[in-house]
């Protein structure tokens, strides 16, 4: 299983709406809004690295989201 740190930015004023279709996605397992330079942050996981990149197609093709970063956790 992979796990990953989804930041989201999207455009002014559509968090909520935002926010609410991507809790409907599949993999996404928490989603908090936050401050700074991205709006909303996403835990997600997905049972391997293409499915991982699926999800990301998906958040990415919702309505006023603007850019994401994908940040895959590590095992040390």
């Amino acid at each position: 299983m992979i796990e990953a740190y989804l930041l989201i930015q999207n455009e002014m004023g559509a968090g909520s709406k935002v926010a609410e279709e991507v809790r409907t996605i599949p993999g996404v397992l928490l989603l908090h809004p936050v401050t700074g330079p991205y709006d909303l942050v996403a835990r997600v996981e997905a049972s391997e690295l293409d499915a991982l990149s699926k999800l990301v197609d998906e958040v990415q093709l919702v309505r006023g989201v603007t850019r994401t970063m994908t940040c895959p956790v590590v095992k040390l």
